[in-house]
C-alpha cells in the first residue's frame, strides 16, 4: 500500500469547470493534479471547453447523435478510475455548461458516471469557497451511481490563497489539500485493485480491528 509500495496503477480525469481563462478553479485543479502525480498516479488534465456541447435536446440526440463534447467526456471518462472536477458556484449552485455536459453523458448506455469514484472541489474569493455549489453538484452525481468521495475542498478567498508558484499560501491548508488527495487516491486504489477487502477495508480505510471498539452483533 502507499508507503510501503508503489502504488497500484490508478488513472484520474482532472479538470475545472470554468470557461474562464485565468479562473481560480483551473489553478485548484492544475494543483490537484499535480498532487496525483506526486502521490504516483495517473492523470488525464482536460478542460471544461473539451466538454462543451449544446443544450441537451432529445430530438438532436435522436437525429444527429452525440456532439463532439459529450462523447470526449464519455470517452475521458472511460478511460480513468476516478474523476476530479473543480467547479465555480454560480448563483449557490453549479456552472450550466457542466449540468448540460452531465445531462448529455448520462444519456449513453451504460453510462460512465455509475460506480465511478469522484472528488468535488471548488475556488471562490468568497468567505464559502464555492462550497454551496459542491452540495448542489453532489445530486446527479450520485443521482447516476457516481461514488463521490465525502470531503469535499472548498478554498476562501482564493484571489489571494494561491503563492506565485501556483500552491495555496497556508501551509496547514495546503497539507490538508494533500491529504484529501492522497485519501482519495487510496480509496480508489483499493476499490479498482483490492476487491477482496472492499467491504471490510475500503470503507474504513486505514483503520485496524479492535476488539475493545467493535460492537457486537
Amino acid at each position: 500500500m502507499p508507503g510501503s509500495e508503489p502504488r497500484q496503477p490508478v488513472r484520474f480525469l482532472v479538470f475545472s469547470a470554468s470557461l474562464r481563462r485565468d479562473s481560480l478553479n483551473t489553478r485548484l485543479a492544475e494543483l490537484a493534479a499535480a498532487a496525483i502525480e506526486a502521490g504516483g498516479g495517473d492523470v488525464d488534465v482536460a478542460a471544461m471547453r473539451d466538454f462543451d456541447a449544446p443544450s441537451y435536446d432529445q430530438d438532436v440526440q435522436r437525429d444527429e447523435g452525440f456532439p463532439p463534447g459529450a462523447e470526449e467526456f464519455r470517452r475521458r471518462l472511460e478511460s480513468c478510475h476516478g474523476f476530479v472536477v473543480a467547479s465555480p458556484e454560480y448563483n449557490a449552485s453549479m456552472p450550466g455548461a457542466l449540468k448540460n455536459a452531465i445531462d448529455w453523458v448520462s444519456r449513453y448506455q451504460p453510462q460512465p458516471f455509475n460506480e465511478r469514484h469522484g472528488l468535488l472541489m471548488s475556488a471562490s474569493p468568497s468567505m464559502g469557497g464555492g462550497n454551496r455549489g459542491l452540495w448542489a453538484l453532489r445530486v446527479p452525481f450520485e443521482h447516476l451511481g457516481s461514488r463521490l468521495y465525502p470531503d469535499m475542498f472548498s478554498l476562501a478567498q482564493a484571489h489571494l490563497a494561491f503563492t506565485a508558484e501556483g500552491r495555496i499560501a497556508d501551509e496547514q491548508l495546503q497539507q490538508r489539500f494533500d491529504a484529501n488527495i492522497s485519501n482519495f487516491m487510496d480509496l480508489v486504489e483499493a476499490s479498482t485493485h483490492y476487491q477482496c477487502v472492499k467491504r471490510a477495508w475500503v470503507e474504513y480505510l486505514g483503520e485496524h480491528p479492535e476488539p475493545s471498539l467493535d460492537r457486537v452483533q
